[in-house]
């Protein structure tokens, strides 16, 4: 009896590493092909990720192109265009004609504009290079840019058994097909047909009878970031995309809208950090410089204005320097609290959580911030009571302090909202912007209240 094979879950090892270079370096294909093939083609691009380019080539080279095919979708970015830098246009053209059309169109657009006219010249299929000459005209952000032309659709005016023998023709060029979309005969998306509803009805009847007219769908200009919320909101695993005259063009997928939100929640975590661009670990010295160099200069400026203003309360700190050692207290608490705020409207932002007015939100973020500030502000009088024993200064630090929570709170939660407003990515105010913005309003709110208790 032959052993059943178990599923053989991924761990990458300098011992598997130093196996397959050792295979590679002596040229030993088939005991190379028989190892990887082991493997899935996820874990395959990971074991190329820790080889040198050579021997990533060689290996890309010796397995067939239908397993490589996948395996280039799951290179990085960098690592893939250096690959493809070392293949022939004749051998990209093969990888090409093993993949859907949007991840087709996906690696020739990331080619030089030469080889891109070389590689589609190669290409055998004319179907699949009229579709990836298509896509090739969509933005990155827009939902063209993201759908692939595999699809199975139906005539509402054929048969149940005209339909059957058309969908088995169709599902031979897709990989997975998750719906089957209904148009009329100006290709037209009119509906859906529920496989349930197929199987049972008469072989007579037309598909007219039995599709289901209800059925998300999103437009090829539609931002990438409105398909993904649209996708979440119903919970789809695909969602067709029509024109402007509601003709059929081709489905997204959600494999492809978990990239989308993958590289939002990147950026947004990037911006957040006070990064102006999305960079990688890898990225140049300059690249890096580049993104963060901006934010970086907006800290600086902020704590020149945080320094000015603390000039202007020289004398008052010469009498009483306690309030010095609190202000580093009173930056921080301002910041967190607004880098607080700010990220929940944020959040709210992206998930179409936040709705109601402005005033509605400040009102409620106020009350939020009283009522923490007042909580955390009886605990510091009481310290610094303790500590110093004097409480009209416990009450000045204290006081500050709640005041300086309520400002950062409204500062931290109108900032997001009004940038939303102008169309400009809120992500920003949940990092440096913020941060720099509270601290100095709160430096200058310390010292203004410090003042006036104090009679100075």
């Amino acid at each position: 009896m032959e052993e059943k094979k178990e599923n053989i879950q991924f761990l990458i090892s300098e011992e598997l590493i130093e196996r397959v270079e050792h295979l590679v370096n002596s040229k030993n294909d088939k005991e190379t092909i028989e190892l990887l093939n082991e493997f899935h083609h996820a874990d395959i691009a990971e074991i190329l990720d820790e080889l040198n380019l050579n021997q990533a080539t060689y290996i890309f080279k010796l397995l067939d192109s239908e397993k490589t095919s996948d395996i280039l979708l799951e290179l990085d970015e960098d690592y893939r265009e250096k690959i493809l830098a070392s293949l022939s246009i004749k051998e990209i053209a093969e990888e090409i004609e093993e993949l859907d059309t949007d991840d087709a169109t996906d690696i020739i657009s990331e080619l030089p504009e030469e080889r891109q006219e070389g590689v589609i010249a190669q290409i055998e299929d004319d179907e699949l290079v009229a579709d990836i000459q298509e896509l090739l005209n969509y933005d990155d952000d827009v939902a063209g840019g993201l759908m692939a032309k595999e699809l199975v659709k139906v005539n509402e005016n054929w048969t149940i058994t005209q339909c059957v023998k058309e969908m088995r023709l169709q599902a031979e060029n897709v990989t997975r097909v998750h719906s089957i979309y209904v148009v009329d005969d100006a290709e037209k998306l009119i509906g859906r047909l529920s496989l349930k509803d197929l199987l049972i009805a008469s072989a007579n009847a037309h598909i007219s009878e039995v599709y289901i007219p209800k059925v998300d769908f999103v437009n090829v200009l539609d931002d990438v970031e409105e398909v993904a919320k649209v996708m979440q909101k119903y919970d789809l695993e695909a969602i067709p995309v029509v024109d402007d005259n509601h003709i059929l063009l081709g489905r997204i997928t959600i494999d492809d809208i978990v990239d989308v939100i993958k590289e939002e929640a990147e950026k947004d975590y990037q911006l957040a950090a006070g990064i102006t661009q999305v960079v990688e670990a890898d990225d140049s010295i300059i690249e890096l410089t580049r993104a963060r160099l901006p934010w970086l200069f907006l800290g600086l400026l902020g704590g020149i204005g945080a320094a000015y203003i603390m000039g202007g309360f020289e004398d008052m700190l010469k009498n009483h320097a306690i309030l010095f050692f609190f202000t580093p207290l009173i930056a921080a608490m301002a910041g967190n609290v607004g880098v607080q705020s700010s990220a929940i409207i944020v959040q709210g932002l992206a998930n179409d959580d936040v709705k109601g007015s402005i005033n509605n939100r400040l009102f409620k973020e106020m009350l939020l911030a009283t009522l923490n500030g007042v909580i955390l502000a009886i605990f510091l009088f009481l310290f610094v009571w303790a500590w110093e024993g004097r409480p009209n200064i416990a009450l000045a630090i204290s006081l500050s302090l709640v005041i300086v929570i309520i400002v950062a709170g409204i500062i931290g939660t109108f900032i997001p909202l009004f940038l939303n407003k102008r169309g400009i990515d809120p992500a920003i105010a949940t990092g440096p912007f913020i941060t720099t913005s509270n601290d100095i309003f709160g430096i200058l709110i310390y010292f203004w209240i410090a003042k006036i208790i104090l009679n100075i």
